[in-house]
């Protein structure tokens, strides 16, 4: 079974725009699938843009963090995008600490970022 998620390759970075509340087990799902495509084809970084969510569970945050973690481990800089002030305010009132995580305001600005990433890589 396949998740509701596209998962993109755009131009050498892999690019996930989340558009609907994922529930537990389609969360789980997804972050099985992402990390199927990751490990096979070589990229020089991963956005994930959540800009279409109004909420973020603790869950499915948790799982964004590990996501991270993960693809870090893989060698593949990791973006979170398009996080709402609500989901903001949110996520820290439940304790979730997101500062180990690279984040940007908007898709464009996750590309840039992995863009300068990759650019001080090179030197």
């Amino acid at each position: 079974m396949s998740s509701r998620v596209p998962i993109l390759k755009v131009d050498d970075y892999w690019v996930v725009a989340i558009e609907e509340t994922l529930h537990d087990q389609s969360v789980i799902q997804f972050k099985e699938e992402l990390l199927h495509n990751i490990t096979g084809v070589a990229g020089k970084g991963l956005i994930i843009d959540i800009s279409a969510l109004e909420v973020v569970d603790s869950f499915v945050t948790r799982v964004l963090i590990e996501i991270s973690r993960l693809a870090g481990l893989l060698g593949l800089p990791f973006v979170l995008t398009g996080i709402k002030p609500a989901v903001a305010i949110t996520l820290t009132e439940m304790g979730l600490d997101l500062r180990d995580m690279a984040t940007a305001l908007n898709l464009q600005k996750g590309l840039d970022k992995l863009k300068n990433l990759a650019r001080m890589e090179q030197r």
